[in-house]
């Protein structure tokens, strides 16, 4: 059975075919980035637009790919929800209409349960029972996933996102669009001991997140650098010097890594699972990979990711969540888009 996956959740344009018997055997993917870096982030009219272009020309490259024709296709998958509604409203009406055309059951897939599913694309997949962390530039949680379907959030921000918090002080330092990868590769030129940032929530019990704090003490650490008073607004980034931002982005990047391993260690002790996956596109970050798989040897839990390209948004997962899903698709065509769409709603498989 062969799946079709389309996901057009906000600025990449992924599209993907999975074969329940071969495993992945088409992934395109088309990134924004550089249609959006002028405006320093996503324009969603922009995002949308790009959508529309890309997707048939994308979706004949992944056939030729596979060198299967479209009428040996099971379904279409989309990405459903969350995501920007113009960019969701896209690809939905695009899986709809091309699924009627061919007389197979499209499938609306949530996007954050695909990532969650994503480290199953790799060749020493996690099985159910694990503790999932979701980590994104808009979702930073943790979630006991029993099975498919079956998903507790046992943990969530409470303001920004990880990976918003990254975007955010990479741009206050003066770092191109998109931040986080930016910020990254300069915390590798920083001393990470010469900030003593905060470590957000770490004092209180409980596996919620919060970072806004955190980003406002990279603000005043900046502000002090530059001798401005607490009241007004910081200068440019180029009054910084080289080591001022590499410093920074390392302080704030070994913060971030500190909070999210230490609570997955709470959450591994709270659920008693074995078993953890990181998933999202800050999961590839270095640092926090290191910091995980050094907890998972020395408390025997097993550590799962999917590789850096099936971290960010990707037609691959959205392909293989629809393929897992197979049994319960529709055949209505009723076209899904939900922005904010909880994760806890989903039904069990």
């Amino acid at each position: 059975m062969r799946v079709l996956g389309i996901e057009t959740s906000c600025d990449e344009t992924g599209v993907a075919i999975y074969d329940t018997e071969r495993g992945l055997i088409a992934n395109q993917l088309y990134s924004q980035i550089a249609r959006h870096a002028e405006f320093g982030g996503v324009v969603p009219e922009l995002a949308s637009r790009d959508h529309l272009a890309k997707l048939a020309p994308m979706i004949a490259a992944a056939l030729d790919e596979a060198e299967i024709t479209a009428d040996t296709l099971a379904a279409i998958a989309y990405t459903a929800g969350p995501g920007l509604i113009g960019a969701l409203l896209v690809g939905a009406c695009f899986a709809n209409g091309y699924a009627r055309s061919l007389g197979v059951p499209v499938i609306p897939v949530h996007h954050m349960e695909a990532h969650l599913l994503a480290p199953q694309l790799e060749s020493e997949a996690p099985s159910f029972p694990f503790v999932a962390l979701l980590v994104s530039g808009g979702h930073s949680m943790l979630v006991d996933v029993a099975g498919l379907g079956e998903y507790d959030v046992i943990g969530t921000t409470l303001d920004d996102a990880a990976g918003e918090a990254c975007d955010k002080t990479a741009k206050l330092l003066g770092l191109p669009y998109p931040g986080g990868p930016a910020l990254s590769a300069m915390a590798e030129q920083g001393d990470s001991e010469r900030f003593r940032l905060p470590r957000p929530m770490l004092s209180r019990p409980g596996l919620d997140f919060s970072f806004s704090g955190l980003k406002t003490a990279v603000l005043m650490a900046v502000r002090e650098l530059q001798g401005v008073p607490k009241n007004q607004p910081p200068k440019s980034a180029d009054t910084l010097s080289a080591q001022d931002k590499a410093d920074l982005a390392a302080s704030f990047q070994a913060a971030i890594v500190e909070t999210l391993a230490r609570k997955c260690e709470r959450a591994i002790r709270q659920t008693g699972r074995d078993a953890l996956i990181v998933a999202g596109g800050v999961g590839a970050n270095r640092q926090l990979r290191d910091a995980l798989q050094q907890f998972g040897e020395a408390a025997g839990c097993q550590v799962f990711y999917p590789r850096p390209a099936y971290c960010t948004d990707n037609g691959a997962m959205i392909a293989l969540a629809g393929a897992m899903r197979l049994d319960g698709a529709a055949g209505d065509y009723m076209i899904k888009a939900t922005p904010r769409w909880p994760l806890a709603d989903l039904a069990p498989a």
